[in-house]
């Protein structure tokens, strides 16, 4: 039997191009995908899962702009200060509805950033 840590150890070493022609190869070798037990876990776990439990296990979220509000300059400011964007991009960004201002973050950095946009006048919404 092979020695996991030596192996480990090897396997770690690999490049990511490296690494994603050993998964290719594995799955030609085996004949599976590396891609269908987690389409099976997904399916599987959609109808046993809740609405309530779907939110609690949210563990990364979007912040996006509803509306900039009145205090639209203050907005751009807290923008600028959540995304390093420039003042152009930040502008654009608060008069579109929609716009994603942090994108994937986790619970505690997107409710920050809610409470900012909030303080500054903006509508914001977590999705």
């Amino acid at each position: 039997m092979a020695d996991i840590n030596k192996l480990a150890e090897e396997l770690s070493k690999l490049t990511v191009l490296e690494a994603a022609e050993l998964v290719k190869t594995l799955e030609e070798q085996w004949g599976v995908s590396a891609a269908a037990p987690v389409a099976v876990a997904a399916v599987g776990a959609a109808p046993a899962a809740g609405a309530a439990e779907a939110a609690e296990e949210k563990t990364e979220f979007d912040v996006i702009i509803k509306d900039a509000g009145a205090k639209k300059i203050d907005v751009i400011k807290v923008i600028r200060q959540l995304t390093n964007l420039g003042l152009v991009e930040a502008k654009a960004m608060a008069e579109t509805a929609g716009s994603k201002v942090l994108s994937q973050v986790g619970k505690e950095a997107a409710t920050d950033a809610k409470s900012k946009l909030e303080a500054a006048g903006a509508a914001v919404e977590l999705a």
